[in-house]
């Protein structure tokens, strides 16, 4: 037999078991696919912006000293159990009334999927993946936060702290646009989470720092910064390229829907703007650093790099490419300058985590109206401040409530000690002494 007589029988063979096939079962409805691909982006958006917490704990964990080292990382596991509990018990209900399972369907059962008929109507996906990626965002409120406050606060405190953000503060605070609160109904605009996550955690982060202090010896009587460099940077680097990887989730996810082309669409656009405004931030931290210093500082470019991903984050999917590249670059600008004027103020932020989150997450807040219709500079301003008023005030009396009453630093000789030892009886390298 020829090759070209055997290609006929081949495919009449071919298709006798999906003949077969085709009786037994029929193609799966269009409204069913939208809910597949809805439900799909949700559990994958879910799970790399999951991730994330992996890329807070190794930057944090590089940029705080080697004594230290062992509590940033039981922060970060602390904090993000702590999240998924308290989300689950109250902060989804506060932040979406009466699409919450709270008390008899939470606490007695279980979070179960939305009615899929129902859901098909409506545009659909699964109750329980929403769920899943909605507490992402709650914890990654309290990963910006356990940065700032390293190397002095005490550990059980700031895991009470915690419990407040992720179960009140952050829910409550993230309904007014994301719930369908009056932020939403007057207009203003936020994406995935410029203000409503990123400055809601530096603001947090913010109270904290003020009524904690800074770290000992950090500031000289006559005013000289005094440094503290981390104990692995190339720890750090990796926990920036994760945050990085971890981000498209978070952008890309928050279109919240898969099941139609211009959905996949969005998505991918929202990916590659994304990418292009951390590339950005990286490179304007780069360059600018080497005039200012005459040598680039790494911890800069990583912290450029993710003030370009939050500053893109409240509208990654309308700018052009081109748009995403200068909005990014202006994150990795604003890093370079605030870092060292926190300083000045005597503000201690250990990693970064204001500039980058706070004042990054504004500029990205209001630059939003250059490329997205039906937004106003005005109201922009009004989210952002409403938010950020409303989370650090809370937070500062939450953290004076726990100073006045428990204590939230640790002592002078336990902070010089290391909070490894003072505060876990473990260290990070047991081999290494030197802090």
């Amino acid at each position: 037999m020829t090759f070209t007589k055997f290609i006929p029988l081949a495919t009449a063979l071919a298709l006798v078991p999906t003949l077969g096939a085709a009786q037994e079962t029929e193609f799966a409805p269009l409204a069913d696919t939208t809910f597949i691909f809805n439900t799909l982006l949700f559990l994958i958006g879910g799970f790399l912006v999951f991730w994330m917490a992996a890329g807070f704990a190794m930057l944090e964990a590089g940029l705080v000293r080697s004594k230290n080292v062992t509590t940033q990382l039981t922060k970060n596991m602390g904090l993000f159990a702590i999240a998924a509990i308290m989300y689950w018990l109250i902060g989804y209900n506060i932040m979406y009334p009466g699409e919450g399972n709270w008390i008899i369907e939470g606490v007695f059962g279980t979070i179960s999927p939305k009615d899929i008929k129902t859901e098909i109507d409506a545009g659909g996906y699964s109750n329980a993946s929403d769920f899943f990626f909605q507490l992402m965002f709650c914890a990654t409120t309290a990963s910006i936060v356990s940065g700032t406050l390293a190397e002095r606060v005490k550990l059980w405190p700031f895991l009470i702290f915690t419990v407040v953000l992720t179960g009140v503060i952050y829910p409550m605070e993230a309904s007014w646009q994301w719930g369908g609160g009056f932020l939403s109904a007057m207009g203003f605009s936020d994406f995935a989470g410029s203000t409503l996550v990123h400055a809601a955690g530096g603001f947090a982060a913010l109270a904290g720092a003020i009524i904690l202090g800074p770290r000992l010896g950090k500031y000289a009587k006559d005013g000289r910064v005094i440094p503290m460099p981390g104990s692995n940077l190339p720890l750090a680097t990796l926990g920036t390229f994760i945050l990085w990887l971890g981000w498209f989730g978070f952008n890309g996810a928050s279109q919240l829907a898969m099941g139609t082309i211009a959905d996949a669409d969005a998505v991918a656009q929202i990916f590659a703007n994304t990418n292009m405004a951390a590339a950005a931030g990286a490179v304007a931290a780069l360059v600018l650093t080497q005039l200012l210093y005459r040598k680039v500082d790494l911890t800069m470019v990583l912290n450029g790099a993710l003030a370009g991903l939050v500053s893109i984050t409240a509208g990654p999917l309308d700018p052009t490419l081109f748009g995403a590249l200068w909005i990014g670059a202006v994150g990795g600008v604003i890093v370079v300058f605030a870092i060292p004027f926190l300083d000045k103020l005597k503000i201690d932020d250990v990693v970064g985590a204001i500039p980058v989150h706070l004042l990054a997450g504004f500029w990205g807040t209001l630059v939003v109206p250059v490329y997205t219709a039906d937004t106003s500079f005005v109201t922009q301003l009004i989210g952002f401040f409403t938010i950020g008023a409303f989370v650090f005030i809370l937070s500062f009396i939450v953290w004076g409530i726990l100073k006045a009453t428990s204590g939230i630093r640790v002592t002078e000789e336990e902070e010089i000690r290391g909070l490894d030892m003072s505060e876990l009886g473990m260290e990070a390298y047991p081999d290494f002494t030197k802090g």
